[in-house]
């Protein structure tokens, strides 16, 4: 099987809300090749495979954060509200779980396909945010390591400086002979 899209295409739909990782729905609806109220027909006519933990509708704030995060020209127009179509509802958002029920309702083999393909990109996110949390842990645990050590690494680098400041010159002993004059009152 060959890829129906970029997995690079997914990671980027994916969005950090609540705590959980998301897809909007008009970006589902786009990547099942399904009109956004199509979707979101199928779900209302299955709500009971959708609890909470599964999707949820963005309130007013997230939908102004998330439509600052959205740089495409084509995405904001499906956001625009007006009276002759585009949104009147805030978007519904699906989780990992929620997006896997989905194909079971769209019931297509391009529904499939693509769950297959979006379920890899959350294990590849959750793969890299695993290996960022390990990266972060040990440097945690090099900076402690070396923080005991601070100390005593300070006062080494004192002793280096201090033995590297050149030492104080000793005034000097004049060496000769004083030619002393007679005094010329003299005589």
């Amino acid at each position: 099987m060959g890829e129906l899209i970029p997995i690079e295409r997914i990671e980027n739909r994916i969005y950090l809300i609540r705590g959980q990782k998301v897809i909007i729905d008009c970006d589902l609806a786009e990547l099942y090749k399904v009109t956004t109220k199509r979707l979101n027909e199928q779900v209302k006519r299955n709500m009971s495979r959708f609890p909470a933990d599964f999707m949820f509708q963005l309130t007013a704030e997230e939908f102004i954060n998330l439509r600052g995060q959205l740089y495409s020209a084509n995405l904001r127009s499906q956001f625009a509200t007006s009276k002759h179509g585009g949104r009147r509802y805030f978007p519904f958002v699906f989780t990992e779980q929620g997006i896997a029920m989905l194909s079971s309702v769209l019931n297509s083999e391009r529904a499939i396909q693509v769950n297959i393909l979006i379920m890899r990109a959350f294990v590849k996110l959750r793969q890299l945010l695993s290996t960022h949390k390990d990266l972060a842990r040990k440097v945690e645990e090099l900076e402690k390591k070396y923080s005991k050590h601070e100390i005593e690494i300070s006062a080494v680098f004192k002793l280096l400086k201090k033995l590297m400041e050149p030492k104080p010159e000793a005034p000097r002993k004049r060496i000769g002979f004083i030619v002393r004059t007679k005094d010329k009152g003299r005589g």
